[in-house]
């Protein structure tokens, strides 16, 4: 029970407190609960958009991305933001972009990278309500954006030594993550339908494309370029289920 409540602990900002400091072994296990955490968020997504009944479109939008965002502190958003800052100002120097992303300060580059991407998030969000199309949505993004972040720990090098992601990279248990994530997967196609194949083909063609960027700079991830993704790809996802209408 303990990895969950780590992984809850790390993904939301739900009350979550723990008896003791975790071990390796269960940090490294956190991470295969992150899709269910996902599942978790779309949940209480769904419930907060059946509470809102009949509110117009744009105010549901707005209000429901406002939850979304808090669900999770902004944890990814600064990664986003982060890694935004890193690449501009990195110059394709792996060093230089490490540096910073260790800089908390956020530049006008990450800025506008926020804006746009929340921008799209809640047009995408609106025109899914507009069209009745919003319920599997709501699930599918936040379960294949933490999902995402468990196949990211399994094929790609963790490479800011010591911390946290270290600690789950070096224990995450390959073989359970897998079948975790095939699971996840066909759940997804159960849930959603066509839908479901949509959001799943366009959260890999994400994934590849932003994995391999993270490679060709860095050799590897670490926690903000996995923010940076999480949020990417939940937006893709959205998008792609919005157009597809």
């Amino acid at each position: 029970m303990t990895p969950l409540l780590i992984a809850l602990q790390f993904l939301t900002r739900l009350p979550i407190r723990l008896a003791g400091m975790p071990t390796p072994r269960q940090m490294g296990r956190s991470l295969l609960w992150f899709p269910l955490v996902g599942l978790l968020i779309g949940l209480l997504l769904v419930a907060a958009r059946g509470l809102l009944g009949d509110t117009p479109a744009l105010l549901q939008a707005a209000l429901l991305l406002t939850l979304w965002v808090a669900l999770s502190g902004g944890l990814h958003l600064d990664g986003l933001a982060d890694s935004a800052d890193a690449w501009a100002g990195g110059f394709g120097d792996r060093e230089r972009t490490l540096t910073i992303m260790r800089d908390p300060r956020s530049g006008p580059i990450a800025v506008v990278v926020l804006v746009l991407l929340l921008l799209l998030k809640f047009v995408a969000l609106a025109t899914l309500l507009d069209a009745g199309a919003v319920f599997s949505a709501l699930l599918l993004a936040p379960l294949l954006g933490r999902g995402a972040l468990l196949a990211l720990f399994l094929v790609t090098p963790y490479v800011r030594p010591g911390g946290l992601g270290q600690a789950m990279a070096d224990n995450l248990p390959r073989t359970i993550g897998w079948r975790v994530l095939i699971a996840s997967a066909l759940f997804c196609l159960l849930l959603g339908g066509r839908a479901g194949l949509l959001a799943i083909a366009a959260a890999l063609g994400a994934f590849w494309l932003l994995r391999r960027l993270m490679c060709q700079r860095l050799g590897g991830t670490t926690g903000d370029t996995a923010g940076a993704l999480l949020e990417t790809l939940e937006c893709v996802v959205l998008l792609v289920l919005a157009l597809s209408l």
